[in-house]
């Protein structure tokens, strides 16, 4: 990070906590200055208590005290105004830091759900998590540490050194000097450590990254014996931990012991020049105490203020990287098309309905118009594009009419899925256009377009929760019944209902407590709860057993009825009643027809149900 690039984050973090803070944030800066100059101000009146009430006492023989502990009392008191103000910013500081890191974690995972599928495809989740570990955690230090401190000594230090100009010039001039050779010494060691503190939170994001996808995988790296090159592979990104993190710490151990060592020296000469003034120039013992307790403290306020270098550093760096997702550029969703519920006239029009009819339209707030959700899709001369320069699909064109199913075949990397994924606008095509209904994508709101569409994949996820809340995520306010009929229908119920607590079985860490073939009946279960217009299926039985499927097949049957539906399939005996069935090869629709028109023409579609082509 450059000075500019840290500047504009610490100024951005500030505007955090002072929009969200601001009383608060004003009565900590108020706490720390009074308790930095009670601070300054006790030390420098040890000069006032010595030679005007301690000195003075010396040699009398009856000595009246009152003065004297009227004095110590005020000084007393001026500490203890100092040790409460303390506690009170540190107390605050607490809530603040807190608070704000909840907003900061808020606004990260708000603005993470409006981002597109493809920063998730382009971006280790490993990494992702990162931010909300790692980085959040030294902001938590910089605003509940580094920052009061850095204003608190600060303070202390510019008090002090106006305080000594008072007491002595000349032994000032001397500290001013020991004090920018320690300056200069730790903004050396800082630049270094500092270096190494960045690139080790960065490694650390690796390594958090590596582990997880080590742990996701943990099967297939046994079933594969690949255990020694997982090995080999850590132990690379863990010794490139290990070397920042020990370089990092090099540096900022350093640090300290010098910075220290030469408050210490720079407190001997002081001692030294002060003795030889108060011999040759009649300097007061008060004076020469006042001085060396504010040298001590001077020199060791500006060691601690160094130490913070490294960790508002290593928060700045942090804070970056957590402002760089927060202003990655949401997804667009421009579309003013809008889903309602309709009901139709006694002459056939459709009317808005403030109730669930089971009657969907589309609302065009342009025209003021409503036109029936039917699931009418068209795809014209699309072509796309992951890397520009490299496309996927060409001159893609096909149609599905309502209550059709499109059954899509084609080896890894054909475009299949691809497909699936337009329809849904997880990713924006470069040329084409694709009609839903006779409506441009485009033009429909993305929420309003996802919610007309049901989509079962062939990575099952399910989240922490009953089963049938899980069910219940395809719908919200689908009733227990429902979710019950749903999960009867995808034949889901037989498996569910022998489970120990049924329904209000709680599944954790995305279904690890059930098969594969037992997370892909619930996937499809959750879809029929929903209650789709258009559904896709991508390799939606290809965890499950012949014998499963063909019971799942009986009650996918009867979800798909009077729906669109988009089938992705390796298994051919799946799609054979499908309308259409269309051969991808290379992002090209190569062959299009009904399972006994494609065997006719005895293509690739043939080679693949004979067996005398297989899918890679």
């Amino acid at each position: 990070m450059n000075k500019k690039s840290k500047k504009h984050t610490l100024l951005r973090l500030i505007k955090y906590i002072t929009s969200y803070y601001k009383v608060q944030f004003i009565i900590i800066l108020f706490a720390i200055i009074l308790s930095s100059v009670c601070h300054v101000y006790g030390q420098s009146f040890l000069q006032t208590l010595i030679d005007d009430y301690i000195t003075p006492l010396i040699g009398v023989e009856n000595p009246i005290y009152t003065d004297l502990w009227q004095a110590i009392g005020w000084m007393a008191f001026v500490y203890a105004v100092g040790v409460i103000t303390t506690f009170l910013y540190s107390r605050l500081t607490v809530n603040v830091s807190q608070g704000v890191l909840k907003i900061i974690r808020d606004d990260m995972f708000h603005h993470m759900e409006t981002l597109p599928i493809r920063y998730f495809d382009d971006n280790n989740h490993g990494d992702i998590m990162s931010y909300y570990i790692n980085d959040t955690d030294a902001l938590r230090e910089m605003i509940s540490q580094s920052i009061p401190n850095c204003v608190a000594n600060g303070i202390i230090i510019i008090a002090a050194f106006i305080a000594m100009l008072f007491l002595n010039v000349y032994l000032t001039i001397v500290i001013v000097i020991g004090v920018l050779f320690m300056l200069t010494l730790a903004r050396f060691i800082g630049k270094k450590s500092s270096k190494y503190f960045i690139a080790r939170q960065k490694t650390v994001a690796k390594v958090n990254g590596y582990i997880e996808e080590m742990i996701d995988g943990q099967k297939v790296i046994q079933v594969f014996t690949h255990e020694d090159e997982a090995k080999k592979n850590f132990d690379i990104l863990n010794e490139e931990l290990f070397e920042n993190t020990k370089n990092a710490n090099t540096y900022a151990n350093i640090l300290m012991p010098v910075m220290s060592n030469i408050g210490y020296l720079i407190y001997v000469v002081i001692a030294i020049l002060g003795g030889f003034i108060a011999i040759k120039f009649n300097l007061s013992i008060g004076v020469i105490a006042s001085f060396l307790l504010l040298t001590r403290g001077f020199t060791m306020h500006i060691n601690q203020l160094s130490q913070q270098y490294n960790s508002i550093a290593l928060a700045l760096a942090g804070a970056n990287r957590i402002f760089e997702l927060i202003d990655e550029k949401s997804e667009e969703n421009n579309g003013k098309v809008t889903l309602v519920h309709a009901i139709k006239n006694e002459d056939g029009s459709l009317k808005v309905s403030s109730t669930y009819t089971g009657l969907w339209a589309w609302y065009n707030p342009d025209n003021d118009s409503l036109t029936e959700l039917k699931g009418d899709i068209q795809l014209k001369s699309v072509d796309f594009s992951y890397v520009e320069g490299k496309k996927v699909l060409e001159d893609i064109s096909l149609y599905a009419k309502p209550g059709q199913k499109i059954a899509f075949v084609g080896a890894t990397g054909a475009g299949k899925t691809t497909i699936a994924n337009l329809i849904n606008r997880f990713y924006d095509i470069q040329d084409g256009i694709i009609l839903y209904d006779g409506i441009d994508i485009k033009q429909i709101n993305k929420n309003d377009l996802r919610k007309s569409l049901g989509m079962v994949l062939q990575d099952v996820n399910l989240f922490t929760g009953t089963i049938m809340e899980n069910l219940r995520y395809g719908r919200e306010n689908a009733t227990d019944e429902e979710c019950i009929e749903a999960a009867r229908l995808a034949n889901a119920d037989k498996f569910i209902e022998k489970l120990p607590n049924g329904y209000d079985t709680i599944i954790t860490d995305n279904g690890d407590n059930l098969s594969q073939g037992q997370r892909q009946l619930l996937a499809i279960a959750r879809c029929a709860v929903s209650n789709p217009p258009v559904m896709i299926l991508d390799e939606a039985t290809s965890s499950i057993d012949t014998r499963t499927e063909k019971e799942v097949q009986e009650g996918m049957d009867k979800l798909m009825e009077g729906r669109t539906v988009f089938v992705i399939a390796h298994r051919l005996s799946t799609i054979r009643n499908a309308k259409a069935i269309i051969v991808l090869e290379n992002g090209r629709i190569i062959e299009r027809g009904n399972h006994e028109q494609l065997i006719e023409q005895k293509g690739k579609y043939y080679q693949l149900y004979t067996g005398a082509f297989e899918l890679e």
